[in-house]
């Protein structure tokens, strides 16, 4: 029980190793023509878009040299991106730990749908949440 205790009172508790989420690194969403969703973005919006969608980017308020994203994609509607889900949204949250993090969820029941991918930008791995929602996760590099 002390080694509990001395754990949850440990100011390391939240430091850059601890597995969790950080942020919001995407919302990804179906549409029938997602080239027309984004130039309707572009045009009434003012969204700067490509290819992919629109990257937005922000300061870390806990470290401000730190740039953060926030990456909007529409797909076309029944892309397999978004398998198994049935749902027409994703959400891509930023984590840090992603290694520690899906250990966690294993441990806990969580089906992780596929193995932890490393890219120049960092790794992800899907999961599925209670709802059946499919779900991103990101460490960025």
């Amino acid at each position: 029980m002390e080694d509990k205790k001395n754990q949850t009172e440990n100011p390391a508790s939240s430091a850059a190793d601890t597995p969790k989420v950080t942020g919001i690194g995407g919302i990804f969403f179906f549409t029938d023509n997602p080239k027309e969703t984004r130039e309707w973005y572009a045009k009434n919006l003012g969204l700067d878009t490509n290819d992919w969608g629109s990257t937005f980017k922000s300061r870390n308020v806990n470290n401000p040299e730190e740039v953060d994203s926030l990456q909007w994609s529409p797909f076309k509607s029944g892309s397999e991106y978004f398998a198994p889900s049935k749902k027409e949204f994703m959400i891509n949250y930023r984590v840090q730990n992603i290694e520690g993090l899906v250990n966690n969820l294993k441990e806990n029941g969580v089906t992780v749908v596929d193995e932890i991918v490393a890219y120049e930008y960092g790794k992800f791995v899907h999961i599925m949440d209670a709802d059946g929602n499919k779900i991103e996760l990101w460490e960025p590099a």
